[in-house]
């Protein structure tokens, strides 16, 4: 029979009395099931538990025999399904190889596949690149020939020949009506000084550094560029020559040539030639 206590006074049970004791609840099979359980702390925690060691340990054993039955019988009972994986296993290291080499063929592809990628790429790049100097060439092109066209047009306007070209060919074309009525504006307003009108000289001037800053842009060290220098070295100087001529008329204008003189030297400020106008005034100072 069974031996139960309560606390310490279990000595001074008579027989009748350790008969009269109710049994200990059986241990519950889920606290067996933690992932973290230890047997030693487990065992600390039955310390109020009305039962002997020795019939803690049968209980114990009881528990252990029970389930090797339980596991005894879930194999008889699946005794055909464990046969038929084992059977099912048979011949496993050639699908495992099977399957081996066909991995081995999708990484080949796809390393194929790749190396494919990269060599497009580098042939996309090269073609961007070629598309991006052709692009530069075309804007270059599309400069020279604004240069040239310039250049062309302040020849007509100054009346200077360059390759061939007789010294008043188009020269008709080279002002508007427009132009025409301003610089008339511009001599009524200047009544009795004659000379190029400060509008047209401010226009001439402006068409110049067009070019130059389209020089400058393309670069000076360009075979056509270096080849429109005489040009544009015949231009500046023409532009020039026509300011000294009407800053000279100007000055020798009296009261009415004032306005007209402070505009011209304006134009010379925007041309860069304020030395130019003051050795003009020298001279003329000095006579």
């Amino acid at each position: 029979m069974s031996k139960f206590y309560f606390g310490g006074g279990s000595e001074n049970l008579s027989s009748d009395d350790e008969d009269n004791l109710p049994y200990p609840e059986a241990l519950p099979r889920s606290d067996f099931l933690v992932p973290d359980f230890d047997a030693p702390t487990y065992l600390s925690t039955l310390s109020d538990r009305h039962q002997t060691l020795e019939d803690l340990r049968t209980d114990l054993r009881e528990r252990s025999q029970a389930l090797s039955k339980e596991l005894l019988d879930l194999v008889n009972t699946n005794y055909e399904q464990f046969l038929s994986l084992g059977s099912d296993l048979l011949g496993g290291e050639e699908k495992v190889e099977d399957v081996r080499v066909g991995l081995l063929g999708f990484k080949r592809g796809v390393e194929g596949v790749k190396t494919k990628v990269k060599e497009r790429k580098l042939e996309v790049d090269g073609l961007l690149g070629e598309k991006k100097d052709v692009s530069k060439q075309i804007s270059m092109c599309r400069k020279l020939l604004e240069v040239d066209a310039r250049l062309e047009e302040l020849e007509d306007k100054l009346m200077v020949s360059s390759l061939g070209r007789s010294a008043n060919e188009g020269e008709h074309e080279s002002w508007t009506d427009s132009e025409d009525e301003d610089e008339d504006d511009d001599l009524s307003l200047d009544a009795g000084v004659a000379g190029t009108s400060p509008k047209k000289l401010q226009r001439l001037v402006t068409d110049c550094l067009h070019v130059e800053r389209l020089i400058n842009s393309v670069g000076e060290d360009h075979p056509f560029v270096a080849a429109q220098q005489s040009r544009m070295l015949r231009v500046r100087n023409t532009i020039l020559l026509d300011l000294n001529t009407s800053l000279k008329q100007a000055t020798s204008g009296g009261e009415d040539g004032k306005l007209r003189l402070i505009k011209i030297l304006g134009v010379y400020r925007a041309f860069g030639a304020e030395s130019e106008a003051l050795r003009i005034l020298k001279d003329l100072k000095s006579k």
